[in-house]
């Protein structure tokens, strides 16, 4: 029987799960996490998910957690406990990362971003790097060739930003984000849409090179795009390349360091 890794990144909004052969990302799967789920019923969605999917229950070796929202952690936790008979190894204050925290509080940064930045410099070692996390929100985090986590920015993700025009004021609608064909709106959507993409586009393009010319003057840097929205903007030239499952991948790299 192969062995397998499960990883978890616990966001705002979705739960985002997958399971690794080796490097292999086998599977990948999210659920909401706005209902807040039981053990029990979190532990039953885990393994209907495996088992409709064929993997053996049996085969799951090893489990990593990243998590930004603490209530919804321990129900993560202790499902893999009582489901899968698995201690979870949680990324957190003491785990080896493998990084240099340049922050004047270490323990602020977010366990996903650290997960980001961790399998960044795997993917890409001495090499300056963004990275650039398109999820409920949108993060930016600096990494040093050396690897050292220099820092970073956090805005309002494009969808959450949709949904505080809809929610906010009296008439403007939910619409759905796409790449509008021109910046000028004819329609009340077409110039959300407008206003959404194109806003995105420009803050994005802003931060990344206010970022890349004050952490890394005029040395080269790979910007890598990551997360639910950033295949949305592949048409602009922002991104070096994108890895929709970096966090994944970062919580790969912490079992490792973490044997």
């Amino acid at each position: 029987m192969r062995e397998r890794i499960l990883c978890f990144d616990i966001g705002n909004t979705d739960v985002y799960a997958g399971v690794f052969c080796g490097r292999e990302l086998e599977l990948e799967f999210r659920t909401s996490n706005r209902a807040r789920p039981t053990v029990d019923e979190f532990g039953v969605f885990l393994l209907q998910v495996l088992q409709v999917r064929g993997i053996e229950i049996e085969s799951i070796v090893n489990v990593a957690i990243a998590s930004v929202v603490p209530d919804v952690l321990p129900t993560v936790v202790q499902a893999c406990e009582k489901y899968l008979g698995k201690r979870a190894l949680v990324l957190q204050a003491g785990v080896k990362t493998g990084l240099k925290i340049r922050m004047k509080d270490p323990q602020e940064v977010g366990a996903d971003r650290i997960a980001n930045a961790m399998a960044a410099v795997e993917a890409y070692p001495g090499e300056n790097l963004i990275v650039v996390d398109m999820g409920t929100a949108t993060t930016f985090c600096a990494v040093s060739a050396q690897k050292e986590y220099l820092g970073g920015a956090i805005s309002t993700g494009v969808g959450l930003s949709m949904n505080a025009l809809a929610t906010q004021t009296a008439k403007l609608p939910r619409v759905d984000i796409v790449r509008p064909e021109r910046a000028l709106g004819k329609t009340t959507v077409e110039n959300m849409q407008s206003g959404l993409y194109w806003g995105q586009v420009g803050l994005l393009k802003e931060i990344i090179g206010r970022l890349s010319k004050e952490a890394f003057g005029d040395e080269p840097v790979r910007v890598i795009g990551t997360g639910g929205m950033a295949r949305l903007f592949g048409q602009e030239a922002i991104f070096d390349v994108q890895k929709p499952a970096l966090v994944l991948e970062g919580l790969l790299t912490a079992i490792k360091l973490n044997p």
